[in-house]
C-alpha cells in the first residue's frame, strides 16, 4: 500500500490509506507523498480522521480554511524551471539491501539520567540545555557506530529534520505542505567514542540544530532554486557511517483513537525503511518516555539489540 511515485505515474492518488480488520484488531496504514507534505501536516491529517472517526460528527472543522497555498522565499521563479525534460526522467530506480527493523523503548527513567549526564559534563561550557531528545539521539548514535564496526578515522554523519513553520516568518503553522530543513552533524568516529563523549555528541546535535535558523533556510532554499538537485535513497543507502532520524515528538501520533480506544502500537511501513534510519516516537504514555524504530543491515542490529552500553547505560 504506497501512494504513487509522481515520476513514474503521475494520474496516481498522492495519498493512499488502508484498513485493515482482524478477528482481535485494526491496523489503519496511511501513505502520503513526502514530496506533497511532510510528517507535521500527515499526523495532522491523521488526526483529524481519527477525530471525526470517533466523533462521528463530519463537521468538526472550524470556519478558517487550510492554508494550502505554496510558500516561496521572495525572488524564487515560480515555477522552479527543473533540469529534466519531463517528470519521469527524474526517476533512479534501485533495489534495496536487506534490512532489519526493531522498536527499542527508553523509559523516562533512563533518558532523564542521560539528559542529566549530558548537561553536568557540559556545565559552564555550554550556553543553551541538551535536550533529552538530543541526548538520546547522541546515545544512540554512538551505539550504532561501535556496532558497526566503523574504523576510528571514519566520518560519521547525524542527519536530522527541523521543522521551519515555527523558524521561518511567512510560513503558516497549519501549513499544508513539506516545511522541514534538514541539520546534520559529522565527526570521526573515534572522537565520537571516545571516553566521556556522550555531552560533546549532543552538543554537537543541539549546535547543528541551532545553525538551523530562518537566515539559513532561506540561502538555503535561494541556492537551491538557482540550482535544483535532487536527493535519491540510493545516496544514502550506500554510506554505511551515516545515521538519519525522521519523526517527532511534538506529533500527536498516540492521541489517534478512531473510537476504538487509542493505537497498541505505531510502526512504519517499507517506505521509510534505510540502512541507519532511526524514527522517533513517544511512547504513548505522556510521561517522558521514548520509542525509537531502528532499521540496520542485517549483520549489524543483532549486535546493537545484545549492546549492553546502549540497553543499560552507566551513568
Amino acid at each position: 500500500m504506497l501512494s504513487t511515485d509522481a515520476a513514474v505515474d503521475p494520474t496516481g492518488p498522492l495519498l493512499a490509506v488502508q484498513v485493515t480488520e482482524l478477528a482481535d484488531g485494526v491496523f489503519v496504514a496511511m501513505s502520503l507523498s513526502h514530496a506533497a507534505a511532510d510528517g507535521t501536516t500527515s499526523w495532522d491529517l491523521l488526526n483529524t480522521w481519527s477525530e471525526m472517526s470517533r466523533s462521528g460528527d463530519g463537521n468538526i472543522f472550524t470556519a478558517a480554511p487550510l492554508p494550502f497555498e505554496r510558500w516561496f522565499h521572495d525572488g524564487c521563479p515560480v515555477p522552479i524551471p527543473l533540469p529534466f525534460a519531463k517528470v519521469q526522467d527524474m526517476a533512479r530506480r534501485f533495489e534495496c539491501p536487506p534490512l532489519q527493523a526493531c522498536s527499542i523503548h527508553f523509559t523516562p527513567d533512563s533518558i532523564k539520567k542521560l539528559k542529566a549526564k549530558a548537561n553536568a559534563e557540559m556545565a559552564g561550557t555550554a550556553t543553551s540545555t541538551i535536550s533529552s531528545l538530543q541526548a538520546l539521539l547522541a546515545h544512540l548514535w554512538q551505539a550504532v557506530c561501535r556496532t558497526r564496526g566503523l574504523a576510528p578515522d571514519r566520518e560519521t554523519r547525524l542527519v536530522l529534520p527541523v521543522g521551519c513553520r515555527t523558524r521561518v516568518k511567512g510560513i503558516p503553522q497549519g501549513y499544508v505542505g513539506n516545511a522541514i530543513a534538514g541539520a546534520a552533524a559529522s565527526h570521526p568516529v573515534g572522537e565520537i567514542l571516545g571516553d566521556g563523549r556522550l555531552s560533546w555528541t549532543a552538543w554537537l546535535l543541539n549546535r547543528a540544530v541551532a545553525s538551523v535558523d530562518e537566515a539559513a533556510v532561506r540561502e538555503e532554499l535561494a541556492s537551491w532554486s538557482r540550482n535544483p538537485s535532487l536527493r535519491y535513497a540510493p545516496d544514502l543507502c550506500g554510506d554505511h557511517a551515516i545515521v538519519v532520524v525522521s519523526g517527532s515528538l511534538r506529533f500527536d501520533v498516540h492521541g489517534n483513537d478512531f473510537g476504538w480506544g487509542r493505537p497498541l502500537g505505531v510502526r512504519t511501513g517499507p517506505g521509510n525503511k534505510l540502512d541507519g534510519l532511526i524514527t522517533v516516537f513517544e511512547d504513548g504514555v505522556g510521561a517522558g518516555g521514548m520509542e525509537l524504530e531502528v532499521c540496520l543491515a542485517p549483520h549489524v542490529l543483532p549486535r546493537l539489540i545484545a549492546d549492553e552500553e546502549l540497553m543499560n547505560p552507566s551513568v
